[in-house]
């Protein structure tokens, strides 16, 4: 009889044992990327789909390969930002490649564009630069390399969509002043520096202006030729 007893007190505490170990499991965030990434969503919003904050950037859709290089960069402190900086200094090459898949795989509807607040004639200057270019200044237009819907290609190039006018005349500063940089060639450093304030202003203005297209997913690599040679997009 004792004996018989002693094991069904060992089963119970046994299987109550395992109920509280599912109740703990159950009450657990899912072990995931998406749960990991909860983090970005106060800067970056839902699955990286951007926030009312003019200086910080959608993420989704963007080429992994681009995603994946800015995560290098701030990592390393080639890009300058400290809570990037801090919040992936120990973070490894695959874990920042798979928050870059995660990012790019995800297609969260673009925003509405923004009313803008410069002239007709800026926007005028903006998307005569923008799909044009100044061969007289060495200023190629934004589409021949972020391509005819400004959606970007794989696996580096990133679109333009989606982002706020504040936004993209501080990273075009940047890259103007040297305190943005990419792997060599710098292209984006080239072009950069042959804009003036105005042409910056103008171009941040109008790109800011442009609904989503009918597909704003990047086209695939080699869907056409690049201008000249660029370090970020392995030819």
């Amino acid at each position: 009889m004792f004996a018989r007893t002693a094991a069904s007190v060992a089963v119970i505490i046994t299987l109550a044992a395992i109920d509280g170990a599912a109740a703990q499991t159950a009450n657990q965030p899912p072990d995931t990327m998406a749960a990991r990434v909860e983090a970005c969503t106060p800067c970056h919003g839902n699955k990286g789909e951007g926030t009312s904050d003019v200086y910080f950037p959608r993420l989704a859709g963007k080429p992994a390969g681009y995603l994946y290089n800015q995560l290098l960069a701030f990592r390393s402190g080639r890009r300058k930002y400290p809570p990037m900086n801090y919040l992936l200094e120990f973070l490894p090459d695959p874990y920042l490649e798979a928050m870059a898949e995660y990012f790019a795989g995800e297609h969260p509807p673009l925003p509405q564009p923004a009313p803008s607040e410069v002239s007709k004639e800026v926007l005028a200057q903006g998307e005569l630069l923008a799909t044009s270019g100044d061969a007289s200044r060495s200023i190629p237009a934004c589409v021949s390399c972020h391509g005819p819907a400004l959606a970007g290609m794989q696996p580096g190039i990133p679109g333009l969509l989606g982002l706020r006018a504040a936004y993209i005349s501080a990273q075009l500063g940047a890259w103007r002043y040297g305190t943005r940089t990419a792997k060599s060639p710098d292209c984006m450093q080239l072009v950069a520096g042959h804009l003036t304030e105005a042409d910056v202003t103008a171009v941040a203005a109008w790109l800011a202006t442009r609904p989503a297209p009918a597909n704003p997913a990047p086209v695939p690599k080699g869907t056409y030729a690049l201008p000249f040679g660029c370090g970020s997009q392995p030819n």
